[in-house]
């Protein structure tokens, strides 16, 4: 593969890497394997060089960490505050056009079941179910004429995820982790954190390296689960493994690559495919320290709403059942930025289950977003104000998203269907102004204010791209004869939401 973006690893007269050290002594997988398995990289510290690689302008931020509400998070209910909705609540619902819904019916006017008022020094409007972030919009820049182009959730989620509506392409943190490499040695570049309910809409579509080298794929780490990081050891009836039969079989393993690749000079799949496996060997020391949130002291967890007890919260309740899995996730996502993790996305509202709990609220807004949301701003606000305290909140962005709004009128008296004409997004950290809203919505909320001018996902990913130091458009690589981008042939950077 003949990749000539201006990112692409070159080899030239660079010092060995520990990698080709190993290689040219024998050692190869094999060892770099055992010697992170046995922890005795003492001798190979000084061949050791950092894997990041410098971007092309001057970086605001060096992180991102991504919270995506899936199934469609009501703007109306949480950030867009429609005083119009509460004056014409159950009158009929009339915006003067044809209206295109995902499901049939359609009906009157519906204020939302919670009350707004203006917090922080910029006096921004927030539901009360989200209230502990009425702490943080001073830091926080909020954009509501953000339009989609999809009704579809496998669409509209693909497109947030990887700038497409169809499969097979790169998701953000991809794309990331391919323009600027890694911040450390021992843990993935890109880490995903789903939700242990359920996955989201095309799985790992949304987080999977496409054509971009494999290396660059998200790590899947189950937070709250027996096993966090499956297959990263061996199985517990693995008892004929032994120390020797391991060095021999990567030994053979490795000079079966050697022809391998020799064969295929220019494929990088195998290449690829070694590094990952070598992170893995190395991911064995370094992974459960960072995931053991017990090192944490008990007024830090309890900021994030963890709740240590053996207490099962009633279904009724659940919003601190809520709190704890997000309070776990955005810990464990500050523990790991911490750590050089460059990229972090966190999902939220995958209950496939019935009755079902997540943000795809048809049947009940309140019964559904209320838990979700109240267990979703607790962590967050927390999160924001932890990195903020320790001097990371100005090197790392916070993206809040979803894959589209929902609707101003009711369905079925109580739900709210699609709507991608306009819903919202939030930045948090690293280079963004705080206390600012860009964009509206019209009246409504049902579309934007101002239709010539809307704000689109190319823009939101070149704008943290912007941040990060690369230019949209140069960060490329070339499939099938054409220079593939994350933000395709589109995306113009929010430059009024920059500090």
């Amino acid at each position: 593969m003949n990749n000539t973006s201006p990112w692409h690893r070159s080899t030239g007269t660079a010092p060995l890497t520990r990698r080709e050290f190993l290689w040219r002594s024998g050692g190869g997988l094999g060892g770099i394997a055992l010697a992170s398995l046995l922890n005795q990289d003492a001798l190979l510290a000084a061949a050791t060089t950092p894997s990041s690689k410098a971007p092309p302008a001057r970086p605001r931020a060096k992180r991102v960490i991504q919270l995506f509400m899936a199934g469609a998070a009501s703007h109306v209910d949480l950030w867009d505050y429609k005083p119009f909705l509460e004056k014409h609540h159950g009158e009929k619902w009339d915006p003067g056009e044809a209206v295109e819904l995902f499901q049939d019916g359609l009906g009157s006017t519906f204020a939302s079941p919670w009350k707004f008022k203006p917090y922080g020094q910029s006096g921004k409007h927030l539901s009360e179910v989200v209230s502990p972030l009425g702490r943080c919009v001073d830091d926080m820049a909020f954009i509501h004429n953000l339009v989609g182009k999809s009704g579809v959730h496998s669409q509209a989620t693909l497109l947030q995820a990887t700038g497409f509506l169809t499969p097979g392409f790169p998701g953000m943190g991809c794309w990331t982790s391919y323009g600027l490499g890694s911040l450390n040695e021992n843990l993935p570049t890109f880490v995903v954190m789903p939700d242990l309910r359920g996955m989201p809409s095309n799985g790992a579509k949304n987080w999977d390296s496409a054509f971009l080298p494999a290396e660059h794929q998200g790590t899947l780490i189950r937070v709250g689960s027996e096993n966090p990081i499956e297959a990263l050891f061996p199985p517990s009836d693995s008892g004929y493994i032994t120390p020797r039969s391991e060095v021999d079989g990567l030994a053979a393993l490795e000079r079966l690559n050697r022809i391998h690749a020799a064969e295929r000079p220019g494929d990088q799949r195998l290449e690829a495919r070694i590094r990952t496996y070598e992170l893995a060997a190395r991911m064995q020391l370094a992974a459960p320290e960072a995931l053991d949130l017990s090192r944490e002291p008990a007024w830090i967890q309890e900021n994030y709403g963890i709740d240590n007890t053996t207490k099962k919260w009633p279904s009724e309740i659940n919003a601190p059942e809520e709190t704890d899995i997000m309070g776990r996730k955005c810990l464990t996502a500050r523990r790991l930025i911490e750590r050089g993790v460059r990229f972090v996305q966190i999902w939220s509202g995958n209950d496939n289950s019935f009755p079902r709990r997540n943000w795809d609220s048809h049947e009940n807004i309140a019964q559904d977003h209320g838990p979700l949301a109240m267990g979703m701003a607790k962590p967050i606000a927390a999160l924001i104000e932890d990195l903020k305290q320790r001097g990371l909140l100005e090197d790392t962005i916070l993206l809040w998203t979803t894959e589209f709004g929902r609707m101003p009128c009711a369905q079925g008296g109580k739900g709210r269907d699609h709507n991608p004409f306009v819903f919202t997004n939030w930045l948090c950290g690293g280079g963004i102004r705080g206390g600012v809203t860009h964009g509206e919505s019209d009246q409504w909320g049902y579309k934007p204010a101002d239709r010539a001018h809307v704000t689109e996902v190319y823009d939101i990913h070149a704008t943290l791209l912007h941040l990060l130091g690369i230019d949209h458009t140069r960060l490329t690589f070339r499939h099938n004869g054409v220079d593939r981008r994350l933000t395709d042939v589109h995306g113009e950077v929010i430059r009024p939401i920059l500090a």
